[in-house]
C-alpha cells in the first residue's frame, strides 16, 4: 500500500485575457502538493506565470515546470516533427522562465514535467528521452523529472541517476500496455469515481484498464488536469479519498527524499 503520495496538477494554461478552465486557481492551490505551470509555448504567458508561482508560494505547494510544444493553437497536443536538439533547447528555455520567477519569490524549482504530445512522444522516443535526460544532468541537476513508468524517460533517469518521480493520471484511461490513452477532448467525471480509482491505486497498485483488465502500475505521483470539467470537485474528491483511507499528502521532494 501506498502510505504517502503527491498531488500535481497542471496549471495557468490560459493566455492573455483567455482562461482555461472552470476551476479558481487559488483554489486548486489548497488541494495539491505539487503544481506544474505552464511556460508560454502551449499555453500561459509571463503574467500567468508571476500568477501562478505567487500562488505556490502562498501554499507552500512544490513548483514545477510544463514545457510543451510550441504550439499554443493546438494546447501542446499536436506533435511536432523536428529535431531532438531543437525540442530540448525548448525545453530549456522554458524551464529557465519558470525558475527565474521562482526565485523572484525564493520558491526553487522542484521538478520538470513535459506537456501533452511532447510528454507521450519523449515517452517512446529513447534518444529523446536521453537527450532531456542527459541536459538536465547539466542544468537542473536536483529538479525530480516527472513521467511514467513505462516510459523510455523513466528508463534514461534511472540509468542516468537523475531524480525521478512515476506518475499516475487520475482523470486519464489506461490501457493493457500501461499508457494512458490520449483524448483530446475530455468529458466531465464522476469526482467519487475519479476518487475510488485513487484510492484503488495506492492501496493495491492496480488500475483497471479500458480493456477491463487489472494493471499493475507503480506511482509516487498522482496528476489531474485543472483543464479537466469539473476539476476543482475532482481534486477535493482525491484528496479526501486518500485523506479518508488514511493516505497521506506530501510534496515530490519530500517523496523523493526517501526513495
Amino acid at each position: 500500500m501506498r502510505e504517502v503520495v503527491d498531488l500535481n496538477c497542471d496549471m495557468g494554461e490560459g493566455f492573455g485575457h483567455w482562461v482555461l478552465g472552470d476551476a479558481p486557481e487559488d483554489k486548486i492551490m489548497e488541494i495539491i502538493s505539487s503544481a506544474n505551470i505552464a511556460a508560454g509555448f502551449h499555453a500561459g504567458d509571463a503574467n500567468s506565470i508571476d500568477r501562478v508561482v505567487k500562488l505556490a508560494k502562498i501554499h507552500g505547494v512544490g513548483l514545477g515546470a510544463h514545457p510543451g510544444y510550441a504550439d499554443l493553437k493546438g494546447f501542446g497536443r499536436r506533435y511536432i516533427r523536428t529535431e531532438p536538439a531543437e525540442l530540448i533547447n525548448d525545453v530549456i528555455y522554458q524551464v529557465g522562465a519558470i525558475r527565474e520567477f521562482g526565485r523572484r519569490y525564493g520558491v526553487a524549482l522542484q521538478h520538470i514535467k513535459l506537456h501533452g504530445a511532447l510528454y507521450m512522444e519523449a515517452a517512446e522516443n529513447e534518444d529523446l528521452s536521453q537527450f532531456l535526460v542527459d541536459t538536465l544532468r547539466v542544468t537542473s541537476p536536483d529538479a525530480l523529472l516527472f513521467c511514467m513508468g513505462i516510459s523510455k524517460t523513466y528508463a534514461a533517469a534511472k540509468r542516468a541517476g537523475h531524480p525521478v518521480i512515476q506518475e499516475f493520471f487520475a482523470d486519464r484511461d489506461y490501457d493493457n500496455s500501461g499508457s494512458i490513452v490520449f483524448a483530446r477532448q475530455v468529458g466531465r467525471p464522476d469526482p467519487e469515481k475519479i476518487a475510488a480509482k485513487c484510492v484503488k491505486a495506492c492501496k493495491t497498485g492496480t488500475v483497471t484498464t479500458v480493456e477491463g483488465d487489472q494493471l499493475q502500475i507503480d506511482f509516487e505521483s498522482i496528476c489531474f488536469h485543472s483543464d479537466t470539467p469539473g476539476a476543482l470537485e475532482m481534486g477535493r474528491a482525491i484528496r479526501k479519498g486518500l485523506t479518508d483511507n488514511g493516505i497521506r499528502i506530501a510534496t515530490a521532494d519530500e517523496i523523493a527524499a526517501t526513495l
